[in-house]
Order: C-alpha cells, then structure tokens, then sequence
C-alpha cells in the first residue's frame, strides 16, 4: 500500500543506519512489527499468575503404547 508520511528524516536515517537497511519501508516496517512484538509480549506478561493450567507434566511427557 503507497502511503505518504511526514517523518523526521533525521530519525528516519538514524534507525536505518543502525538496523543496517537501504530501504526506507523495510526500516518503517521492522519497526512496526517490533511494536507490535513488543506490544503482544506486554498483554501476555500482564497474564502472568492470572492463568491456571492443569496439567499433568509427567504424564503428557509419557508416550502412548502402540
């Protein structure tokens, strides 16, 4: 999708210089997805202790007959 964008060039050129990139898009979209990364990974720490798995580990490690 073709988009236009105001962006500080400054800031532009300094994350693609340190991500290595030539490509203005392949530095915006790294970006986005670290966001998104980030941000999903902040929604599962915020489950820590709220979710409760029974589960028995010794037995689903056991592997079934045949």
């Amino acid at each position: 999708m073709r988009t236009t964008l105001d962006l500080p060039e400054k800031l532009l050129d300094e994350a693609r210089a340190a991500l290595g990139f030539k490509s203005k898009t392949d530095t915006i979209v790294l970006a986005l997805r670290e966001l998104l990364r980030r941000q999903r990974l902040d929604e599962l720490k915020g489950l820590l202790g709220r979710v409760r798995l029974d589960i028995d580990v010794p037995k689903s490690r056991r592997r079934p007959r045949r």
